[in-house]
């Protein structure tokens, strides 16, 4: 848009990578708070899918709201509603309040998400846009990292309280930060007629849109259920302390980085399709990897020791891969959608977040303390987007 200030890349950073810091900083505690609940893991687990619930619903509701009020604006009302999300979270006394919360959390968090994707999607455009998401992809990818290992070294010190804790500061920081910094980046006289059915009938008319939301759920959902299953599995298993499993969480974080970084420098030389369906084959064998180590340690051929580190090795290629994936759906999926951005990209989160919320009560249903439920789990849906991206991306 002309005369339109554009936000600084720092504050879009900060911006998009905070909600999957508020999704992962309390991982390190499960067990404690399973622990001091009174709750099963399976229970607590539940506050992960359920994050996705709400975090779905914020970004559907979010960005349709920015079309109609502005960016900025928007923008604001989710991150009091995040705030408001976080101060319960600190306060709950019940795996039930919890859940509540964590629902609320997630619906203001989704706001940077949506806004932040939607003011790219809108700004650029071709090779550059493919370029611009792999870079923001990069930094997606590593902040889920960037939690468990903040949240680890909290709670091993304080307690998982004082995690929650974190998360009303920087509620607050983000707030003041987005209303000193954040201008507004659309003209809502063109924007406020838009309506919702039209969009998805367009969205239903096109297979593309439907794949490619199909394989950014799928991706982010093994994603997200490793987060929710590896606490558990370092933590419980083999015995790591919480700030010991955080730093593992940022070694594992790099694979999706790297991923990102390998998948910008394929767009030079191969179609973005052809770049996500060699991501998919790159996940597909890290899980097959992962499976196979896992296996190792059900027959005692290994210390533990030795069994964990090759988990970590396999998980890394396996993340690897769908950092080389993930960017180019991100950056492909809306293209016919520019008129709209805002909606439409509202009505696609809704479906893809939706689906990492279904992969991670899946994770959650599973989990029964075996090494094997995780690689097996992993194993399935790699080999189903791989065979997905083959059939429906690279030969059209």
């Amino acid at each position: 848009m002309k005369n339109v200030a554009v936000p600084s890349l720092l504050l879009m950073i900060v911006l998009v990578a905070f909600p999957q810091i508020s999704e992962t900083i309390y991982t390190p505690s499960l067990p404690d708070i399973s622990a001091v609940l009174g709750v099963s893991s399976n229970d607590v687990q539940l506050t992960l899918s359920l994050y996705f619930v709400g975090f779905a619903l914020g970004v559907f509701g979010w960005g349709w709201l920015s079309d109609r009020i502005g960016r900025r604006p928007a923008m604001l009302g989710g991150l009091l509603v995040y705030g408001l999300g976080s101060l319960m979270c600190l306060y709950s006394e019940s795996i039930s309040m919890l859940l509540v919360s964590r629902f609320i959390q997630a619906f203001g968090a989704a706001t940077g998400s949506i806004i932040t994707q939607t003011i790219l999607r809108e700004s650029v455009s071709g090779q550059k846009r493919h370029a611009m998401f792999a870079q923001i992809s990069a930094v997606i990818a590593f902040t889920p990292a960037v939690g468990p290992l903040i949240g680890g070294w909290i709670d091993q010190a304080l307690g998982f309280r004082a995690v929650f804790f974190s998360l009303v500061a920087m509620s607050v920081f983000l707030l003041i930060y987005a209303f000193l910094r954040l201008p507004e980046t659309t003209d809502v006289s063109k924007r406020n007629k838009v309506a919702i059915l039209p969009i998805l009938k367009r969205m239903l008319a096109l297979p593309r849109v439907l794949v490619f939301g199909l394989l950014i759920g799928g991706i982010n959902g093994i994603l997200f259920s490793y987060y929710a299953e590896a606490p558990f599995i370092f933590i419980e298993h083999f015995r790591v302390s919480p700030g010991v499993y955080g730093l593992l969480g940022v070694i594992v974080a790099l694979a999706s980085v790297i991923g990102a970084m390998v998948s910008k420098r394929l767009l030079t030389v191969q179609a973005p399709e052809k770049t996500i369906h060699n991501g998919c084959l790159v996940m597909t064998a890290g899980a097959f990897l992962l499976t196979i180590v896992s296996s190792l340690d059900s027959l005692n051929m290994l210390p533990d020791l030795a069994v964990s580190m090759g988990m970590l090795l396999t998980v890394f290629i396996l993340l690897l891969g769908a950092g080389i994936a993930l960017p180019n759906c991100l950056s492909l999926a809306l293209v016919r959608f520019q008129d709209v951005v805002g909606t439409a990209g509202a009505v696609f989160s809704l479906g893809y977040y939706l689906l990492v919320s279904l992969t991670t009560w899946g994770m959650s249903a599973l989990h029964n303390g075996s090494l094997m439920t995780m690689p097996l789990y992993f194993l399935g849906i790699s080999v189903f987007l791989w065979l997905f991206s083959k059939k429906f991306i690279t030969q059209e």
